[in-house]
């Protein structure tokens, strides 16, 4: 088929950096369409990017029909009803996470993607298509760690950026869902199986705000899956050095770690601070990558006519998880899946 083509609504940081990949790195798309409810910002992106067509209303991106498949980078509470109205105006759709803000919603997503088949739909659960987890994932499946053990996890952001986090407090969900939820579904993804039960721990240890919303800056949990893989993960947001994400995999047979030593790249700094590696900014500049492999792993299924790997249930089922570790946290007490 010729180049599909995309609108995409929401220029947040994420969504921005989408419309930018769309227009210069990936392969058999264009980007026809932006919207956003920010028109100054709107026409600026919209100008530099070289799209004609600019929205402030999302259905009105859609009733177009030159418009194949819509990205939406838009706030969290939108995401379900945009799946919808995106998917019943005929348009594919990758959405980013989370699939709905609370579980109601993502089953609602779920019918709103079975009653269009044909349809491609996709969830931006991106670290899926970073390079390194996906080499580690290759060893895993081929048995070359043996039975996988434990599955540990560090997501952390900079506490240089801890306004933002604060700002979006109310809207989160809690860090389980707004942070850990690609952890989630690593663990998932590389232990084959679905958890038995949860305990959460954390608190408030350096902004106090984050209690208010039943929440915490730092917060962790303990899971044992089904098939016995133990399952702990941690959630940040003071991080001193940089954006961390860290992931170790032990096997009967065999270790896996991945970015144990968060660094921005293979260059080393001699200076009067010593020998050290700089850390990665931000999510942006740590998963470039993966973010340009997501969207074209999304446009090749949309031209090849096949659904890609990750699916609505996949959404719905690390919320799920997401808020039982939400629930645990809160209660302070061992929760049962």
């Amino acid at each position: 088929m010729n180049k599909v083509r995309i609108g995409s609504t929401g220029l947040g940081r994420l969504g921005l950096r989408h419309a930018e990949n769309v227009v210069s790195r990936i392969n058999g798309a264009e980007l026809t369409a932006l919207c956003d409810v920010d028109k100054p910002m709107l026409e600026q992106t919209a100008d530099r990017l070289g799209v004609k067509y600019r929205f402030t209303a999302f259905r009105d991106m859609i009733s177009r029909k030159d418009v194949d498949a819509v990205i939406l980078a838009s706030p969290s509470a939108l995401h379900t009803g945009q799946i919808k109205a995106a998917l019943d105006a005929g348009k594919h759709v990758f959405s980013e996470k989370p699939l709905g803000v609370n579980v109601a919603e993502c089953k609602d997503a779920e019918k709103a993607v079975e009653s269009h088949p044909r349809l491609v739909f996709m969830l931006g659960f991106m670290r899926r298509f970073d390079e390194s987890y996906r080499y580690a994932h290759d060893k895993v499946i081929a048995g070359e760690i043996g039975k996988p053990i434990l599955f540990r996890a560090y997501s952390q952001d900079p506490e240089k950026f801890i306004a933002g986090s604060i700002a979006f407090g109310p809207h989160s969900g809690g860090e389980f869902l707004d942070m850990a939820v690609h952890d989630i579904d690593l663990a998932r993804w590389f232990a084959g199986g679905e958890p038995e039960t949860v305990y959460a721990i954390g608190g408030c240890y350096a902004h106090p705000e984050f209690a208010g919303w039943k929440d915490g800056d730092n917060v962790s949990c303990l899971m044992k899956f089904k098939n016995e893989t133990m399952v702990f993960l941690f959630a940040g947001r003071t991080a001193p050095h940089g954006y961390n994400v860290e992931t170790e995999i032990i096997g009967t047979k065999g270790i896996l770690r991945i970015a144990s030593v968060p660094q921005k790249n293979l260059v080393e700094v001699l200076d009067e601070h010593g020998v050290r590696k700089e850390c990665s900014e931000n999510f942006l500049e740590r998963f470039d990558a993966a973010y340009v492999n997501e969207i074209q792993e999304f446009v090749d299924c949309i031209r090849e006519g096949r659904k890609p790997e990750v699916t609505v249930y996949d959404g719905t089922r690390v919320s799920e998880i997401a808020y039982t570790c939400k629930a645990a946290f809160e209660q302070g007490i061992l929760i049962k899946f």
